[in-house]
């Protein structure tokens, strides 16, 4: 017991003996007997036990029954009982005193301590109410700290950030509580010293399996009961600023894809007609008259390259259009190898120096898609395959049914994807690090692929590479029946 409370149960035991002795002197002078006396003095102890505590109510208690016991039984003035009944009417008030004491020391205690819980849960939702005010990049510095000594009275408080490695004190410490603080994240340990009243916690998040820092408390009031729901506050407001700002960072993500896709909007838009005229003044020049053998190379080189600036303008539009809306592809069924082969001629006589082969193009493969999108994603992996290709090479298409679904792969050797790359190369304008400054390109076409077998409940993926610099497979799998899901193709 501390010198403090000590000193407050011996006044209040001197009270209440002041107290006894002038009921005694009162009952003594007026001649009252035991069976009355007993009331009185039980009076006396209530009164103490509901202003006092335990210790001086019990020493009020054992006073008065003395008193009883040598003013008001027969010897007088002997604490010797010669009536075995007047002994155990004194014995059953020494009894019934001491049960009242702590029966009502007891709710007095519980009263103090549901006034205590009171008071620090309303200073913990002003706290709450604080802390959410407060901008997410205020979390774990000097402003985020101030609210906890103001509202909870502690000398010091220190909070380490583990991201940042910084330590943040508010307060005046006499424990060098910010060493503490980082030494109890680098343990991994929690500290507590209740002689100074020092309490230093570990933060951790996520079910505490990752620790993001340490906060420490200097003469805070009853640190077992209090730090507890002070350290769920602070982990709680963590988590919320981290789910923030990573909302945050999404929503410019997507904002950002949306200017990012109006601009190309526009821009292949404005490229649409100079290709035009271009085109019109190439074929003109044809027109006018006979070019000599130099003039006609040229005005092919300026068909060509006019050409392949349409194609790439309409592949900038296609993109902007995948990326701004929500399409619902018109979905039809589609004979898988007719289209293939369709396919495959065009490139054939695109690209002479490679050989285009479709295996299974006389069995009939039927898929449920959209009759404008499955071929310009099967354009898209073909286009890459000849590009990408050795010349000379075959660029294989092979159709198989997988279940209900249809499995649409195409084949070429002499290209490779590193590993790290696997993923990327379906980004937008994404281009793998060994080819980006040999090959011409924008990459968009996996892009758009891609996009193209989601919207359709399908996928693409990089299913097959032997070796590096050796057969790379892409497969496209698209529903074969009238069950296949109905997606919606929206941007990421």
């Amino acid at each position: 017991m501390s010198l403090c409370k000590l000193r407050e149960t011996v006044i209040r035991a001197g009270v209440g003996s002041l107290g006894v002795a002038l009921l005694t002197s009162i009952c003594f002078g007026l001649h009252i007997d035991l069976a009355s006396a007993i009331p009185l003095y039980m009076l006396l102890v209530v009164a103490q036990s509901m202003t006092g505590d335990f210790r001086s109510a019990t020493i009020v208690s054992l006073l008065s029954a003395g008193c009883l016991d040598f003013f008001f039984t027969q010897p007088l003035f002997s604490l010797y009982m010669s009536n075995p009944l007047n002994a155990l009417a004194l014995v059953v008030f020494v009894f019934t005193a001491l049960v009242i004491t702590r029966l009502v020391s007891r709710e007095r205690q519980q009263a103090k301590s549901s006034r205590l819980q009171k008071d620090r849960l309303d200073r913990l939702y002003k706290l709450s109410q604080r802390l959410l005010a407060l901008e997410p990049e205020a979390m774990m510095t000097e402003k985020f700290l101030e609210p906890f000594r103001e509202l909870f009275g502690v000398t010091a408080i220190c909070a380490f950030d583990a991201e940042t490695a910084e330590v943040h004190l508010v307060g005046s410490s006499r424990r060098n509580l910010a060493s503490k603080a980082r030494e109890a994240y680098i343990s991994g340990h929690d500290l507590n010293d209740t002689a100074p009243r020092l309490s230093v916690r570990c933060l951790r998040v996520g079910g505490g399996a990752r620790m993001t820092g340490a906060i420490g408390f200097e003469g805070l009031r009853d640190p077992e009961e209090t730090t507890g729901s002070l350290l769920a506050l602070t982990a709680a407001l963590i988590e919320r600023t981290k789910a923030f700002r990573k909302a945050t960072s999404a929503s410019a993500a997507v904002q950002a894809e949306v200017y990012r896709s109006a601009v190309l909007d526009a821009l292949a838009h404005e490229f649409k007609t100079p290709l035009a005229t271009i085109l019109a003044a190439a074929g003109g020049l044809r027109e006018a008259g006979p070019l000599q053998a130099e003039q006609d190379e040229m005005a092919d080189t300026v068909e060509n390259e006019a050409l392949r600036l349409t194609n790439l303008t309409s592949k900038l539009l296609r993109t902007a259009r995948l990326d701004r809306e929500q399409i619902n592809p018109r979905m039809e069924t589609i004979n898988a190898g007719s289209m293939a082969n369709e396919i495959a001629s065009q490139y054939s006589r695109r690209s002479p120096d490679r050989h285009l082969l479709v295996t299974n193009s006389r069995e009939t493969v039927e898929v449920f898609a959209d009759p404008e999108l499955l071929p310009i994603a099967l354009n898209q992996l073909v286009e890459n395959a000849c590009k990408y290709s050795l010349p000379g090479s075959t660029v294989a298409i092979d159709i198989a049914r997988e279940g209900k679904l249809v499995a649409i792969k195409v084949s070429n050797d002499g290209s490779s994807v590193p590993y790290n790359e696997r993923e990327r190369i379906f980004e937008r304008f994404y281009r793998g690090s060994e080819v980006k400054n040999t090959i011409s390109g924008s990459g968009l076409g996996l892009y758009v692929a891609r996009k193209i077998a989601i919207a359709h409940g399908g996928s693409l993926d990089l299913e097959i590479q032997d070796r590096p610099a050796g057969r790379i497979t892409f497969c496209l799998r698209i529903h074969a029946t009238k069950e296949a899901p109905n997606r919606v193709l929206a941007a990421k």
